[in-house]
């Protein structure tokens, strides 16, 4: 069974940074695509940045440029490093595969990141 776990979170101030991490039990995470997720109340799970198995990074245009995804494959976890933060940001951070031919892992926890103005 995979467990995705997601840390990281915090209280910035806008243009602060955060590095999130998620890590990963029961899977290896270097031979599957990895995104980074954020969702707010009442809206939809939005997909923020995704890195293949081979490095390639794909962002979201609100965060381009000010978001970096990353993959430490001995650690088995994969990361999140969130510059210039804006108050839209704001909201839950969630790890999960990207696949488009395989259903999603069960959810983690997420953590939370609040960006005040």
């Amino acid at each position: 069974q995979v467990q995705l776990v997601e840390s990281g979170g915090d209280l910035v101030q806008a243009g602060g940074s955060l590095r999130l991490s998620c890590t990963a039990s029961g899977i290896i995470l270097s031979i599957n695509t990895m995104a980074w997720y954020r969702q707010t109340p009442g809206k939809q799970r939005e997909l923020v940045a995704a890195i293949t198995s081979g490095g390639s990074t794909n962002y979201a245009d609100s965060v381009k440029g000010r978001f970096t995804i990353s993959r430490d494959n001995a650690k088995n976890t994969v990361y999140l490093q969130m510059n210039s933060l804006k108050p839209e940001d704001t909201a839950v951070y969630f790890c999960n595969r990207r696949n488009l031919y395989a259903p999603l892992w069960t959810w983690g926890q997420g953590t939370q990141v609040t960006v005040s103005s």
